[in-house]
């Protein structure tokens, strides 16, 4: 296999690019470095690039997230289709604003309560065991609540919301391929989520419930788009004038109903 080190970095670029120029010197003012598909394990001593903002490390076989410490300027993360169990050792990346994760084994969202500035976590399609889903633990959602606007959980077991809710600056939300099947817990965070624009939960249960679509819209009055289709403005006033005088006509039967009961009281 292979260790990711500035040897490694020295061998995949152009040197006749940058053939008048000291490699340390050219390491040390590289913002963007893609070593994806290269079959690397682990990350070695990457010490030099202190200016690196964007790292792509995607399809590798990297078991662990570690020697990241230097790398306080990195704001894009990409870690995919790798073979990490752990999200760690991430806590001095204070400038971090997307995390890429997806295709991994993680079993447990952690490890990211020192991060405020996380703007997009991508953790679908972990690997897990048979029969579990995927956990959140409760001190990475408060780093994360006001700080993440996109969040993409799709493919994981998960059959429920609640503790999500936390996430007041969401903007778009995608879950599908997930276990969800109650209005009511979905409900729950739609009144918290109030600046959700864009949810995706396609191939949940819960998408087959009567009135499904119909609920959610008349839910999330900031919600623009439902599993990929449109919410246009007139379907969201028809079925909140719908609602209304649905509600009207039970309490105006309730009312008759109260009235002629005192009359037989009478």
């Amino acid at each position: 296999m292979v260790r990711l080190t500035v040897d490694l970095i020295a061998r995949s670029i152009s040197h006749k690019n940058h053939s008048e120029e000291n490699f340390e010197q050219y390491l040390r003012k590289i913002t963007h470095l893609n070593l994806s598909d290269k079959n690397i394990d682990a990350i070695g001593d990457l010490s030099l690039c202190k200016n690196l903002r964007v790292l792509y490390l995607y399809d590798n076989q990297i078991s662990q997230i570690q020697n990241l410490d230097f790398a306080s300027n990195i704001t894009h993360l990409y870690l995919q289709n790798n073979c990490i169990s752990c999200i760690e050792n991430l806590s001095l990346l204070k400038n971090l604003e997307k995390l890429y994760l997806g295709g991994n084994c993680v079993t447990v969202v952690e490890g990211l309560d020192k991060l405020e500035r996380i703007r997009e976590l991508h953790i679908e399609s972990q690997d897990l065991p048979l029969g579990e889903k995927l956990l959140f633990d409760p001190r990475s959602l408060r780093s994360l609540a006001k700080s993440l606007s996109v969040l993409n959980i799709s493919n994981n077991n998960i059959d429920e919301l609640e503790e999500l809710a936390v996430l007041e600056n969401l903007s778009y939300f995608r879950a599908v391929d997930n276990q969800l099947q109650h209005m009511k817990d979905l409900e729950v965070v739609l009144t918290r989520w109030t600046k959700l624009r864009r949810m995706d939960l396609t191939g949940n249960p819960i998408c087959q419930k009567p009135k499904y679509r119909d609920r959610i819209v008349v839910q999330s009055r900031t919600l623009e788009s439902l599993d990929g289709k449109e919410i246009k403005e007139m379907e969201r006033q028809f079925l909140m004038n719908w609602k209304a005088s649905k509600a009207a006509r039970k309490n105006n039967k309730e009312r008759m109903t109260n009235e002629h009961a005192a009359y037989l009281h009478f």
